[in-house]
């Protein structure tokens, strides 16, 4: 029996539904014949396909008997050929099989795009961890960074609250980065760290002196960022950003970073190509 998942992404599915409009014609939705069909995924790319519980999640949001849906996890997160012309099959009632199939396939097809994005840049990037960021899609967060997971990244944040981040708007408002982390290290919070956005070498230093640890090198150049690497201590934590691409991650993979965040593996990633057929 697959584990229960509707109950915790109820809130999200009861909006998606809504903004399908599902409760509008009710005569429609009691006319749709019950009886089953067999419902054919068809992989269409070359993928890494991710979202597999949130696919079948969204039928069983409708369905009163809830799909087994177990045997097919065997395939989350696993990677196919458009040449396999890979097919999952599955029985459903027809209309929670057509209520149901366009915003499912939207959403395995945003996570299985997203994981087989990101896959390409932990394939470049090497030994540095391939990080997300919080440029994510309003309203999708919990999928984007769970398939940023299933394509071999690591996730960022979650919220705001996950780390105190300080940022240039944070600098700017109290005055300097001094006093801006001073204003978190003075709200006590004993396990939450604390992440600098740094500019330069100059900054580096500064900061490194007021009990930082972890920093954001943001849009160093490469010679910049060697010499920052020159000064690290071995309790320091390098996370590059800014204008990284698939193109160009590979020249940020330097020894000595410990890590690399893009929003462009979640804002920027090209759709794969899903479809949902039903025979009788």
């Amino acid at each position: 029996m697959s584990f229960d998942f509707s109950h915790i992404f109820e809130k999200q599915f009861k909006l998606f539904f809504d903004e399908d409009d599902m409760n509008r014609n009710f005569n429609y939705i009691q006319s749709l014949p019950h009886h089953d069909v067999t419902c054919h995924l068809k992989l269409k790319d070359d993928m890494i396909l991710a979202g597999l519980p949130f696919f079948f999640e969204t039928f069983n949001y409708l369905s009163k008997d809830n799909l087994d849906y177990s045997e097919f996890l065997e395939f989350e997160g696993k990677t196919f050929s458009k040449n396999e012309n890979k097919e999952i099959t599955f029985e459903l009632p027809f209309n929670i099989a057509l209520s149901a199939e366009r915003l499912a396939l939207n959403l395995l097809q945003r996570a299985s795009s997203i994981a087989t994005f990101t896959n390409e840049f932990v394939k470049q990037a090497g030994d540095v961890r391939v990080l997300d960021t919080r440029k994510t899609t309003p309203g999708l967060r919990f999928l984007e960074k769970y398939a940023v997971i299933k394509g071999g990244g690591y996730n960022h944040r979650f919220g705001q609250m996950d780390a105190w981040m300080v940022k240039d708007n944070h600098k700017t408002y109290f005055g300097g980065v001094r006093p801006a982390i001073e204003f978190f290290q003075d709200l006590k919070s004993n396990y939450q760290p604390i992440i600098v956005e740094i500019h330069d070498v100059k900054e580096l230093l500064e900061v490194s002196e007021l009990g930082v640890f972890n920093f954001m090198l943001d849009n160093f150049s490469i010679n910049e960022l060697h010499n920052a690497i020159e000064l690290k201590k071995s309790n320091w934590h390098y996370e590059v950003s800014g204008g990284i691409t698939l193109e160009n991650i590979k020249d940020y993979s330097i020894k000595g970073i410990d890590a690399i965040s893009s929003g462009s593996i979640t804002y920027n990633a090209p759709q794969v190509d899903l479809s949902l057929k039903f025979t009788k």
